[in-house]
This record gives structure tokens, C-alpha cells and sequence, in this order.
């Protein structure tokens, strides 16, 4: 039991420290964000589908915040299908990237 139990320590700690090493970079997001540019950048945008709803402008946002709600996207934790199925696309370094290019924007638009 304690070996499995050592096991179980050290293969969190190393997902943690893979985890750690990730790193987003803006200019690697370029390719990345054309999917989001068609919701996320149209000011006062509706998106029609699954139900009429305003979809927030993600410009200047941090990127934790991005990076995290992207997650929750993945993991069903957010409900949205459209939104579930592009975070299921991406890659956890993905998520970094897009964050980054979305947190150095100057401003959050509502």
C-alpha cells in the first residue's frame, strides 16, 4: 500500500511540474485564436446557437482567468457545446497560447 500510495505522490507531482513548464506564448496563438475571433471579437455579438445569448468580449482578460475557463469548457465543468468543443480541440499548451494573445490586449470590452 505504500508503494502504490508513493507512486500515486510522484506521479502528481510530476503532471504538477509539467503543468508548471507550460508557458503561453502570443505569437504562437495566431493560428489558434481564428477560431474565436468570429464570436469574441465582434462587439455586441449574439451568438444564436444553442440559445440567444451575449457572448463577452475576452480582450484584456488575464490569462489565468482564460486559461481556466477554457478548462472548465473541457472538463463540462462550463456548459456550452459550441465552447466544450473547441476547448476539446486544444491542447493544454494551446490554452496558454490563446490566453496570452487574449491578456495582451489592452482593454475587456463588454
Amino acid at each position: 500500500m505504500k508503494k502504490l500510495f508513493a507512486l500515486l505522490v510522484l506521479a502528481g507531482t510530476a503532471q504538477a511540474a509539467m503543468a508548471a513548464d507550460i508557458v503561453g506564448n502570443a505569437q504562437a496563438a495566431s493560428a489558434k485564436v481564428e477560431m474565436c475571433i468570429g464570436c469574441h471579437g465582434i462587439p455586441g455579438y449574439k451568438a444564436t446557437f444553442p440559445e440567444v445569448f451575449p457572448v463577452p468580449m475576452i480582450g484584456g482578460q488575464s490569462a489565468k482567468y482564460i486559461e481556466n475557463a477554457l478548462k472548465a469548457y473541457q472538463k463540462g465543468d462550463r456548459k456550452h457545446p459550441s465552447m466544450k468543443g473547441i476547448a476539446g480541440s486544444l491542447t493544454d499548451q494551446d490554452m496558454a497560447d490563446v490566453a496570452a494573445y487574449y491578456s495582451q490586449q489592452t482593454t475587456v470590452q463588454k
